[in-house]
């Protein structure tokens, strides 16, 4: 078996529309011994419009733009891609790999060219996998700095050969080779075919998930509790008390799942304090540290932030 790592850079990515200004890859054998590494250069036949993560400019591709007029079109590259991707006995891998995809995808319909058909894995969902982390997407460079893997980015024949690195590290790290490192995670390869995208997935991701939906569902229902206290006991507070003309606010934390909010809540009403959810409309917000937007919409707004323990400190000797 071959393996094949590829990275992909376009001169634009829109929702429908991905043109294609580089293709990357690197082929080694099981065990990363590189028999081939080259990038293809192709005309995107349309301007260069970069954007960086959040929509601003930023993003630099390491190429001449003006040189790319003499690069042949994604149709006259389409078949060698197509049968680099779709040979027989062939591992195929890339870094958020269905980003790339999708790019193929977008151009193959542009041209009206027949679908890619072929299964492919993801070095970042490998990584997620090993580490149990499926909260956020990691980064190509993140990943590299963290297995000691250099590579200068957002060049793509240089891409793909740092996700072979990468991967590479994974295996050594874990002490296996990669099919074996697939089946330890039960790691479901991605797919296209007839225009239609796969993503890899595992039954780790599935039952990790599934954990943080319990985990939204529980927080749902302590704060529904917590709020249905707040309704009942507040009307019934002590007039004139200690904490009279105080309104209270909890860190969404608290509210969530603190064990002794709805206890705190009733020493507060015990000494005349009230309670709001909206932050702004608070004097006195509460929080385990002095952080976050929330807490800070409290202190614009004037609020006094004590830190919960002294606040618990100071209820003990009312």
């Amino acid at each position: 078996m071959k393996y094949v790592f590829f990275d992909i850079e376009c001169a634009c990515v829109y929702k429908t529309v991905a043109k294609i200004c580089a293709f990357g890859y690197v082929v080694t054998d099981e065990s990363f011994r590189e028999k081939e590494r080259r990038e293809i250069l192709i005309n995107p036949k349309g301007k260069f419009h970069l954007t960086g993560r959040r929509g601003g400019g930023g993003l630099v591709l390491p190429y001449e733009y003006e040189d790319f007029k003499q690069y042949p079109l994604f149709p006259e590259i389409y078949p060698r891609i197509k049968a680099l991707l779709e040979a027989e006995n062939t591992l195929v891998c890339g870094h958020a790999t269905r980003n790339d995809v999708n790019y193929l995808n977008l151009e193959t319909r542009r041209y009206k060219l027949p679908s890619f058909r072929f299964a492919f894995h993801d070095t970042q969902f490998l990584y997620m996998n090993m580490e149990n982390a499926f909260s956020r997407q990691y980064g190509l460079q993140t990943m590299a700095e963290s297995l000691g893997v250099e590579f200068t980015p957002h060049r793509a024949v240089d891409d793909a050969y740092a996700t072979m690195r990468v991967c590479e590290a994974i295996c050594r790290r874990e002490r296996t080779g990669l099919n074996a490192l697939i089946s330890r995670y039960g790691v479901l390869p991605g797919r296209i075919a007839d225009y239609r995208i796969e993503t890899p997935h595992s039954a780790q991701e599935r039952s990790y998930h599934a954990m943080r939906e319990q985990e939204r569902e529980q927080r749902a229902k302590t704060r529904d509790a917590f709020f249905r206290f707040v309704n009942k006991n507040m009307p019934r507070r002590r007039r004139g008390g200690s904490l009279d003309g105080k309104v209270f606010c909890f860190a969404r934390e608290l509210e969530d799942g603190y064990p002794d909010a709805r206890k705190l809540l009733a020493e507060i009403f015990a000494c005349g304090g009230t309670y709001t959810s909206h932050p702004a409309e608070c004097n006195v917000y509460i929080g385990r540290a002095r952080e976050g937007t929330r807490c800070q919409n409290a202190l614009d707004a004037g609020a006094a932030f004590i830190p919960l323990d002294a606040l618990e400190r100071a209820l003990e000797t009312v």
